[in-house]
């Protein structure tokens, strides 16, 4: 397995405490979130076998919380 970075942009713009608490019970523990001018991304070091598993792994973890995915973000990789 290799770690792959990455973020998923959420379609809210902010959490609250219990929001956050169930993000982490569906499996987002690997997750930093972080809200910035009104738009919330999750962080995410996800150990997978490839990664398209680790993005679709983490946004099954995030739909099962309740929330929807805006985007996927990701550092170029040069």
């Amino acid at each position: 397995m290799k770690t792959y970075e990455f973020s998923i942009i959420l379609k809210v713009s902010q959490l609250t405490d219990a929001q956050c608490d169930a993000l982490y019970e569906a499996g987002c523990d690997d997750g930093t979130i972080v809200t910035r001018n009104g738009i919330t991304a999750i962080a995410f070091d996800r150990d997978a076998g490839s990664l398209e598993d680790a993005i679709r792994s983490a946004s099954a973890d995030v739909g099962a919380a309740g929330f929807e995915v805006a985007h996927i973000e990701m550092d170029a990789l040069v």
